[in-house]
């Protein structure tokens, strides 16, 4: 990669894989701003935008430019389907040694795309863009204050801005990531918990000038149960039992504790058939065993599994000589 002072000019092809919702105010000034990044950028590049099932002029309005511009390849959602889907599709079309991401709305600015390819060249293989000083309203910021917050505290990967529409991948990295639901926001987790190396870079950031905002506060309640999720495949996805074993065996071992206390009772002469601790110690037993036996049988599945994968190879980066 040659690199002036300002901008890196990559001698392979470079992809922009844009996702976009009803976007028809902006989309014109954006593909405008991003063209002239490109052409900066690369001698040879493509600009991928996937409509999520836009429901105003976005998709005409982008058929208009993909007239005019050999560049520009357009996918179509028949319904929205999420971002997450709208960025896997376009990783595997994306042809680019490099591929770039971000919004159309132009609070992720082009011409701040050539620090993260300065940065990813040879060491990293994810480079996420950090809005160190976010142009939003104070809802937004604190909604993504709290998602960054409990994204570091429950996994390794201090990062400042997770979710960052500007980032920058090696193609392997970004084919190797199959999003669904809301796991867009976790992309430098997966692709870390993949092996690949991740890092951030600090990005200036613009105001809204187009259209309105798809993340508020009430997101944040929407992103909880993806965080969870991620956490149990983060720490438990190859030992579900681990997780499942923990709470079975401590309801069972609640339940007993309450048995033998209640067998002492009985002992000492006193009834009790109608306590409420009885029924109480019942059921942990009972969820205890279920919880627990539901952790063996995911055991169970994994292990067969993993015997079926090994009679195939895995596959590998390169050769290591």
């Amino acid at each position: 990669m040659q690199k002036t002072a300002k901008n890196c000019i990559i001698n392979t092809m470079l992809s922009f894989v844009i996702p976009v919702l009803n976007e028809e105010e902006g989309i014109e000034a954006f593909y405008t701003e991003l063209t002239k990044e490109a052409k900066k950028l690369a001698k040879v590049y493509e600009v991928i935008f996937i409509d999520d099932g836009s429901t105003d002029t976005t998709l005409k309005l982008l058929k208009g430019i993909a007239s005019r511009d050999e560049h520009i390849r357009i996918y179509s959602f028949r319904k929205n389907h999420g971002k997450s889907e709208a960025l896997t599709l376009g990783f595997q079309m994306a042809k680019g040694k490099y591929i770039v991401t971000l919004d159309a709305d132009l609070q992720d600015k082009p011409s701040e795309i050539h620090k993260l390819l300065e940065v990813i060249d040879g060491e990293w293989d994810v480079v996420s863009g950090w809005r160190q000083y976010r142009k939003d309203s104070g809802k937004i910021k604190i909604a993504s204050k709290v998602f960054n917050f409990l994204a570091r505290t429950f996994w390794g990967l201090k990062l400042h801005d997770y979710n960052c529409g500007l980032k920058v991948y090696t193609q392997e990295a970004a084919r190797s990531l199959h999003l669904y639901g809301g796991f867009h926001r976790f992309i430098p987790l997966l692709a870390y918990q993949q092996g690949f190396a991740v890092t951030e870079v600090a990005v200036e950031h613009d105001k809204r000038k187009f259209g309105k905002s798809k993340y508020g506060v009430s997101k944040v309640w929407k992103d909880l149960p993806d965080i969870f999720t991620m956490l149990f495949l983060a720490k438990y996805s190859n030992r579900p039992l681990h997780f499942f074993g923990t709470i079975g065996a401590f309801l069972i071992l609640v339940g007993a504790v309450s048995l033998l206390y209640l067998l002492w009772v009985q002992l000492n002469g006193h009834s009790i058939g109608r306590r409420p601790l009885l029924l109480f110690a019942e059921l942990c037993m009972l969820a205890g065993v279920q919880i627990f036996l539901t952790g063996f049988l995911a055991d169970l599945i994994i292990n067969t599994s993993q015997r079926e994968i090994t009679h195939h190879p895995l596959k590998y980066s390169s050769d290591i000589t």
